[in-house]
């Protein structure tokens, strides 16, 4: 099976939806041998920051000398970003020979009438992919939730960390932060170590305290504010003073530095297991890099891409641009999901922009660009109907001189769908 094949095997599960429960990658995992049992892990849970936490950490741990997987979700651009080791996508025959296995106990399980869902036989195959190239740690990201997201079949994790909890597919994880929380929590294993932060919500706090406690695990708190200084902020990260050395987070916005205590405190555990040097820190730290995460695409004239999504990640999103593009004549290009929550997200960034061009994401779950105008219109915001992403990025990009900036977001599903058709248009200007 090729690379191609392989994406459009797991592509073709989509119908199957989300199904909570573990049954299912539990019989997968067990045709193929329990390849999630020859590993260890660090595993990441939460709303907002699981990305920036799980690119972080790993390659702190690359940097070290360690052999490292990191599994995450979506991708943006290629569907290897899932699956990755020592900073590199799966090779193409490689995502190829693990599916292959990976259909045949499909294949097999079906005469049992147990059909996986793509995120777990995609899972399967990442154990399966990490197992067979002897990784000394992964660093594995939550897919939905945590107690019964397809990940928390592991028995071996080292540490867990929770990542700031928001409302988000409320759907299926419940209404409230608490309830949200409850999910998230599940990942917490007995006797071993989980890191949250201190910023967490109160009732937020209190669910994944109660939970740790329950279970005997150590509950270590992360704060900012105590375990390194502040030196200097600009767009494209935040320059802090950690344990004597000067180290940049990579990524911009206050939200981040939440995000980086948790890193660092998670670091500081794992070397009770790993030799993690400060050069490895430092260089881990600040050559993470993840696509669509606050990504300034260039400066003049100014583009910024972003796939934040909810509440939480939008809000963040927000604050940051009123802290750096104050008074600045903002356009967007803005395309969100159908099932997200419309009206924070629009509370949140609408304020900033002084104009949106309204596009649907290629993704069935995309709210409609015509709609989208519709609800942006109701707050007072000049909206213009983009139609599809690319027809929406070749309408900003004419409309632009006449604004200071431009920001694209809404969804990670959109910023897949243009940034490299925007940046090769930005390469055709800069011709």
């Amino acid at each position: 099976m090729t690379g191609e094949e392989a994406v459009r095997f797991y592509h073709a599960l989509q119908r199957f939806g989300i199904q909570p429960g573990l049954e299912r990658i539990r019989a997968l995992c067990a045709k193929l041998g329990d390849p999630q049992d020859r590993l260890r892990f660090v595993h990441v849970a939460g709303t907002n920051g699981k990305g920036s936490v799980c690119t972080e950490l790993a390659n702190i741990l690359c940097c070290a000398g360690y052999r490292t997987g990191l599994y995450t979700s979506p991708y943006v651009i290629d569907f290897r970003e899932r699956i990755c080791l020592n900073g590199e996508m799966i090779p193409p025959d490689a995502l190829g020979a693990v599916t292959e296995q990976v259909k045949a106990a499909m294949d097999a399980l079906r005469e049992e009438a147990i059909f996986p869902t793509e995120f777990e036989a995609v899972t399967a195959a990442a154990f399966l992919y990490y197992a067979g190239e002897k990784c000394d740690v992964v660093v594995l990201e939550t897919g939905l939730g945590g107690r019964f997201d397809a990940t928390n079949i592991i028995k071996t994790g080292l540490i867990s960390v929770i990542t700031s909890v928001s409302l988000d597919h409320t759907g299926v994880l419940g209404d409230t932060v608490a309830q949200i929380a409850f999910e998230k929590a599940g990942i917490i294993k007995p006797g071993r170590p989980v890191v949250i932060s201190s910023s967490q919500k109160p009732d937020v706090f209190e669910v994944l305290r109660s939970r740790a406690k329950a279970i005997g695990a150590p509950l270590y708190t992360a704060d900012a504010g105590q375990m390194f200084q502040p030196l200097s902020a600009d767009m494209t990260g935040t320059v802090i003073r950690y344990n004597g050395q000067d180290l940049k987070i990579p990524f911009p916005g206050e939200a981040q530095r939440d995000n980086a205590s948790l890193v660092l405190k998670a670091i500081e555990l794992l070397s009770e297991t790993f030799r993690l040097r400060p050069s490895a820190i430092k260089t881990g730290m600040e050559t993470a890099f993840i696509p669509a995460r606050t990504e300034m695409l260039c400066d003049d004239p100014f583009i910024l891409l972003d796939g934040s999504h909810n509440d939480g990640s939008t809000a963040a999103l927000s604050a940051h641009l009123k802290k750096f593009l104050y008074n600045k004549k903002i356009l967007a290009v803005m395309g969100i999901m159908a099932d997200k929550d419309h009206a924070a997200v629009l509370s949140n960034l609408l304020p900033c922009f002084a104009a949106v061009v309204c596009v649907t994401p290629s993704n069935p779950r995309a709210l409609p660009s015509a709609q989208l105008c519709r609800l942006i219109a109701s707050y007072g915001v000049e909206a213009i109907d983009g139609a599809s992403p690319a027809e929406g990025i070749d309408k900003a990009l004419s409309l632009l001189p006449a604004y200071d900036a431009l920001v694209v977001c809404g969804s990670l599903y959109l910023a897949g769908d243009v940034r490299e058709y925007l940046k090769s248009k930005l390469h055709q200007t800069d011709e």
